[in-house]
């Protein structure tokens, strides 16, 4: 797949942009008009630019309100193409993109419109160039692609193709099929945007909402492959219009936009035979959590760990050559390291105490590592002792870790191989957890897009809805990602301010990370029961709480009872019910959760405002020292 975006997905000036757009790895930049006009050099200069960083200008854009104009107007249209055509010499494109018109002074009628494209052909191609035109989803006369290539074909001249868009395409629900019979050598370029599915005018939901393919709800893929399927072997290329990538990081949405297309491209070979994009293993499938690791010092490791214990872990084995403990209960691994060496010790440096890793058992530790750096995954390695095991590990939200492990090499067997079995002062026997439940990262709002398409991207999982988390202080959305099996769960809370519970994580550990750990068990009240015995505080829940609780699902006063007894939430969904048990904060706002499903697939999102609202009381005022209260 030859790759290109347009200037205008991204924010910064126009250098910064073009920079971005080469590291990312694309070949090709639309230049979008205003950011041209708003560059302070010449067209020559821009083209130098491009050239410099391996770019070709893939298309000047946009051209508006030309077909179709009364006579009265229609020669200025011809004179302000010729300017366009000076600006494009100058820059070093062939290519101009005139989208349909939305003036009201523009009359209607195919034969008209195909006049206008034929002589303004016969313009560009006395100078060498091309026209490409698309079919806006707002036109006033033409917003359908398939409209736009009978002009094109009744135009009929070797230097007018037509530009297709998919979000224009697919916004108006046109039959994608009838791109299939389109000649490949009259589609010019190819622009793709995704988009979430709202219900609002289509050119305020255009301008605002667009997003990477792969991160909203259009069948961008069947989109392509339709294109695919022609033999068109042109330019795919990124046109986005989105508020929140306006204000973002213009190296990382570059950096989105073209895995993205990477990942669309892999998708599009499986659908149809076609030679866009590069053979990649596919998505890996993870069969589960392998561990997730602390960073911490000597200090506050002692806190951490008696946590761990009161949750019914036993240390069951050191590591061989690094300060690192591991703790086990059920099919639940976890490792504490206060290594002051290595990656853990800068982690803790920046961060304090924090899960700054997790391994994840995947089918095939390797091939898996393979497809994430084939899709820009950041690779990860560090020294390892001689016998010790060096996992296959790439950079996560937040730059934390992760690490990919599998049963049939002997990174399954990582416990006994770079561990030593101990044998533990604790008389804990466990407290029933099972495994990991589900894993809940929490990072900055505009960086969700960018997580969701890392993780469904690389891992075979899919997105759930999104949803909105009440916190007393603000508003966090949160979706989930998740495998068809369950054996992967992970929960990614996007927060806007730093009031809310997720925002002072954030800010107080500085960046985005792991916030809680969901174990999963058979019998929350017997787990519950356990705990209690073994020092375990749970989170004090208001009583206000199960009053509702019991009158809005029509519960038993019996187990009402038991629900406040032992601090537990109740919901229920049409496929079963779920009930949640919680630690107190640890540090800046990191806690436990336990979990009993009872044929429930969400994760409690009703209940978040309570457990928020019970979390912030027991944390200390924000700016007092952790020593002074």
């Amino acid at each position: 797949m030859k790759t290109s975006i347009a200037t205008v997905t991204l924010s910064g000036e126009l250098p910064d942009k073009l920079d971005a757009i080469a590291q990312a790895g694309f070949e090709g930049v639309e230049i979008f008009e205003n950011d041209f006009l708003a560059f302070d050099g010449s067209p020559a200069d821009v083209g130098k630019m491009a050239s410099d960083l391996g770019l070709a200008i893939t298309l000047f854009q946009p051209f508006r309100d030309f077909e179709g104009m009364p006579d009265a107007l229609r020669s200025r249209t011809f004179d302000r193409a010729e300017r366009k055509f000076d600006v494009m010499q100058e820059l070093g494109t062939d290519m101009v993109l005139v989208c349909s018109n939305v003036s009201q002074a523009a009359l209607g009628g195919i034969d008209r419109a195909a006049a206008d494209f034929h002589e303004l052909g016969e313009r560009a191609a006395r100078r060498g160039l091309k026209v490409g035109y698309e079919a806006l989803a707002w036109g006033r006369y033409v917003n359908d692609h398939r409209d736009a290539w009978e002009i094109v074909r009744r135009a009929d001249h070797p230097s007018v193709g037509l530009i297709l868009d998919s979000f224009h395409s697919l916004a108006r629900k046109i039959d994608i099929n009838s791109i299939r019979s389109i000649p490949k050598e009259k589609i010019f370029i190819v622009q793709l945007a995704d988009a979430p599915l709202i219900d609002m005018d289509l050119l305020y939901w255009s301008r605002h909402f667009r997003n990477m393919p792969g991160e909203g709800d259009l069948p961008v893929t069947e989109f392509a492959a339709a294109v695919a399927s022609t033999g068109y072997d042109g330019y795919f290329s990124l046109e986005i219009f989105n508020d929140q990538f306006r204000g973002g990081s213009t190296r990382a949405i570059a950096a989105d936009g073209h895995r993205s297309l990477i990942y669309l491209a892999d998708q599009v070979r499986s659908n149809v035979e076609t030679a866009i994009g590069v053979p990649m293993p596919s998505r890996a499938v993870v069969k589960g959590v392998g561990f997730v690791e602390f960073a911490t010092d000597e200090d506050e490791a002692a806190e951490l760990v008696a946590l761990l214990k009161a949750l019914g872990f036993r240390k069951a084995a050191v590591h061989r050559s690094k300060n690192v403990s591991l703790f086990k209960q059920g099919e639940i691994r976890i490792l504490v390291n206060v290594d002051t060496a290595g990656f853990a010790g800068a982690a803790y440096a920046v961060h304090g105490t924090s899960a700054y890793a997790l391994a994840l058992v995947v089918d095939d530790a390797n091939e898996a590592y393979r497809r994430a750096l084939a899709l820009d995954a950041e690779p990860f390695r560090q020294p390892v002792a001689d016998g010790e095991l060096q996992f296959p590990a790439i950079r996560g939200v937040g730059g934390g870790l992760i690490y990919l492990i599998d049963d049939k090499s002997p990174l399954g067997r990582f416990s006994e191989i770079d561990f030593e079995g101990v044998a533990d002062d604790s008389d804990s026997a466990g407290a029933g957890l099972l495994r990991f439940d589900h894993i809940a990262q929490t990072v900055a709002y505009d960086e969700m897009l960018t997580w969701l398409l890392f993780y469904t991207s690389i891992f075979e999982t899919r997105k759930t809805p999104m949803v909105d988390i009440i916190d007393p202080s603000g508003v966090v959305r949160s979706q989930a990602i998740e495998n068809e099996t369950g054996t992967l769960r992970l929960t990614m809370n996007g927060a806007e301010n730093r009031r809310t519970l997720a925002g002072h994580f954030i800010a107080e550990t500085f960046g985005s990370g792991i916030q809680h750990l969901a174990f999963s068990t058979n019998d929350i009240f017997a787990t519950s029961k356990i705990l209690r015995k073994q020092g375990f505080k749970p989170l004090h829940i208001s009583q206000n709480y199960y009053d509702d609780v019991e009158a809005r699902f029509g519960l038993d006063p019996d187990l009402t009872e038991r629900l406040k007894a032992e601090n537990i939430l109740y919901d229920r969904d049409e496929h079963g019910e779920y009930f949640q048990l919680y630690s107190g904060t640890h540090g800046e706002g990191f806690f436990f959760e336990i979990v009993e499903r009872r044929g429930y697939r969400g994760y409690g999102a009703p209940n978040a405002i309570f457990r928020i609202a019970a979390l912030k009381r027991q944390m200390r005022p924000e700016g007092v020292p952790k020593d002074a209260v």
